[in-house]
């Protein structure tokens, strides 16, 4: 389910009259038997909504005085998120005989045309308090008071975020808290201008709209808002038209050659996810993630993430993780990975949250030879992005799931096809990308593919440099001196073992590999730095250098770009 709770004004919108007819009852308590959640959000005070409407225990939340109380009718605890009225303030309304004048906890309301006298009183007096407006009922509430705010604090003690909560209203006051939901309805005896800004405008008044709106909560559920209310933009198309990741679409696949923009669309995406104020969690296995904006990092180069650590950040509202596995061994990782996303699949169908998560080098967190990924995985896992070089060696489980592609580089559509191929699916027609900042953008089944110019992340995407410092490569990225004859298999697993494998091998194997010109293509290939390379591949070339000069060389090479900042940083 996308959409976990409705949230319901009451006079108005689910009651007529101050009533709440029994067949609105009765929609109200089978969608909260479906798992999800009410939450009734009203102007009213708690006792005066208490005796018109027995039935308050079907709501897991009611927010009254407009913003200004949280009640949990299970418990019937209370909470205040303002001040009582000012004495003084209502010693005046009732010296200027402003009547009918009703006084809760913190809301001051009467009925027009009385606001022009209860504004010279605030003004007399030098109050900061607020006039909201009701269909003709004038509300005094104090600054950064009303619905929205009262929804938030609701939907923070019930570990739901706006994105997943439907919100239906009539009137002036139900504006603010509508766009603050994920998709906002206005029932069909709504005002006009609640209308025109609605997502979804029901044919029926009153409870019978409210009704209406359940049932097609349940049939469509996230289907029910357009793409632009919850879709994460990846770009633009050819005919100027936005392109969006719509979550429970199923998952996606970023793919492509090393070195060719994956983490960089994956940054972009992240930052649109945070203006949005979407949540995500990164599944970062080799530190490239560390330093993202707007993201808490768990584990570094040093420390290996703990589980109950990664969960608790997750439960905050509007936390942002990334899983840095980068000090487990790389055969550890997949095991960790299996260990954690159960977890999280809990969370999201309590909470829907992390809205999305990123998995990179899903070849190596799900591959295709593990026997239990289908017992790690969800049987649905939507709102996940799978980024790697090998999609053919992702587990066949998670590409099932698969149901959109993005696919980079000039090798683009043979991506695609790979993709195809190891899910038994029939490709589509080739696309030929004709710029630089395009990719492959493909909805699994269609026939035809589309050339989207992408999304570019305002934050510069750089490979974290504790990674290559520090952290294990693994065997496969590893630098191995063997030496001329082969004698040696010494490894280096990152920079820094690099150093001192150098340091104490003998001249004979340092100007083996030098003269060969393995340096220089380590630190293209392995560590993806270009200039690095050619700094080194000039040395490599300076055959005039004694050994202990070309060491020296390498090395200060080596520290001024990874081994120095890092040394600096943790200081």
């Amino acid at each position: 389910m996308y959409f976990l709770a409705l949230a319901a004004d009451y006079d108005g919108t689910i009651a007529h009259d101050g009533v709440v007819d029994e067949q609105t009852i009765h929609a109200l308590k089978e969608f909260k038997e479906s798992g999800r959640r009410l939450i009734l959000v009203t102007g009213r005070e708690l006792p005066d909504l208490k005796r018109a409407f027995p039935e308050l225990r079907v709501f897991d939340r009611v927010v009254a005085e407009n913003g200004a109380l949280i009640y949990d009718p299970a418990s019937e605890e209370e909470r205040s998120l303002a001040p009582p009225p000012p004495a003084a303030f209502i010693k005046k309304l009732k010296e200027r005989k402003i009547a009918p004048l009703s006084i809760g906890r913190t809301i001051v309301a009467t009925w027009e045309p009385h606001e022009a006298a209860v504004l010279e009183i605030i003004r007399d007096l030098g109050l900061e308090l607020n006039i909201i407006f009701n269909k003709g009922a004038v509300m005094v509430l104090p600054p950064g008071i009303n619905k929205s705010a009262g929804l938030e604090a609701a939907l923070a003690e019930l570990e739901l975020s706006g994105h997943n909560v439907v919100g239906v209203g009539d009137a002036e006051n139900d504006h603010a808290f509508l766009q603050s939901c994920g998709c906002a309805a206005a029932v069909a005896n709504a005002l006009p201008m609640l209308k025109a800004s609605a997502d979804i405008v029901l044919s029926g008044e009153r409870g019978a709209g409210v009704v209406e709106l359940l049932d097609r909560v349940r049939r469509e559920d996230a289907k029910l808002a357009p793409p632009h209310r919850h879709g994460i933009r990846v770009g633009i198309d050819h005919d100027e038209k936005e392109v969006y990741l719509e979550p429970y679409s199923g998952s996606v696949l970023i793919a492509g050659s090393s070195g060719i923009g994956k983490s960089t669309l994956a940054t972009a995406l992240t930052e649109r996810m945070v203006e949005r104020e979407f949540e995500f969690c990164v599944f970062d296995p080799e530190g490239d993630y560390d330093e993202l904006e707007h993201a808490v990092s768990i584990g570094d180069a040093a420390t290996p993430p703990r589980i109950e650590e990664t969960l608790k950040l997750l439960r905050q509202i509007r936390a942002n993780v990334v899983v840095n596995t980068q000090a487990l061994a790389v055969a550890e990782r997949p095991p960790f990975f299996a260990k954690l996303l159960p977890h999280i699949a809990a969370l999201r169908a309590r909470t829907a949250r992390p809205h999305w998560l990123l998995i990179d080098e899903a070849h190596h967190l799900l591959p295709a030879g593990r026997a239990d990924v289908s017992q790690v995985l969800p049987e649905e896992i939507p709102a996940a992005i799978f980024i790697t070089v090998h999609p053919e060696s992702v587990s066949p489980d998670a590409l099932k799931t698969v149901r959109t592609v993005i696919a980079l580089g000039d090798k683009a559509n043979e991506v695609v096809a790979v993709f195809c191929k190891t899910i038994d699916m029939r490709a589509p027609e080739p696309v030929d990308l004709a710029k630089a900042d395009e990719v492959l953008f493909w909805t699994a089944g269609s026939k035809t593919a589309q050339a989207v110019r992408a999304e570019r992340p305002r934050q510069a995407h750089k490979r974290h440099t504790r990674k290559y410092a520090e952290g294990d490569l693994g065997p496969d990225l590893s630098f191995y001196f063997r030496g001329p004859k082969k004698a040696l298999n010494l490894k280096a697993q990152n920079l820094m073992i690099f150093l001192q494998i150098s340091d104490g091998i003998d001249d004979a194997t340092w100007e083996h590999h030098l003269r060969a010109g393995d340096y220089s293509a380590w630190f293209r290939k392995v560590i993806k730095d270009d200039d690095m390379a050619e700094e080194a591949a000039e040395i490599e070339a300076d055959k005039s250098l004694r050994p202990d000069e070309s060491r020296k060389r390498v090395r200060e090479l080596v520290s001024r770009r990874y081994t120095a900042p890092a040394e600096v940083k943790e200081a």
